[in-house]
């Protein structure tokens, strides 16, 4: 289980939006003094897959979405306070059902 934050003090928001799947997919990029960075978004219904470069852990805002990790066949739905990672040079398909899914996206250290 997950303990989301509720906001980010001492950031920078890059204003222009990263958009993926005709809008589908939208998320803005946080910038943070320690030089990490999240980016928070928001997926519509509709099945996506997405490819990673460094490793990635995905907390669930809100919603829910059912996720299937590169070389797997399982698909495991995650609900709001929860995450999943997802690994380094891999990917993942993320589905959502209906209604939104909204996320924390963090790029962990490789």
């Amino acid at each position: 289980m997950s303990s989301l934050p509720a906001q980010f003090v001492g950031v920078t928001v890059v204003t222009k939006a990263n958009i993926y799947f005709d809008g589908n997919v939208i998320s803005h990029t946080v910038l943070f003094k320690d030089d990490s960075k999240k980016t928070l978004g928001l997926i519509r219904p509709g099945s996506y897959h997405f490819g990673t470069g460094a490793p990635e852990r995905m907390e669930i805002v809100a919603g829910a979405c059912t996720v299937t990790l590169d070389g797997t066949t399982a698909a495991k739905t995650y609900e709001a306070g929860t995450y999943f990672d997802v690994p380094g040079k891999s990917g993942f398909t993320i589905a959502v059902a209906s209604g939104l899914c909204e996320y924390i996206c963090s790029f962990l250290p490789a």
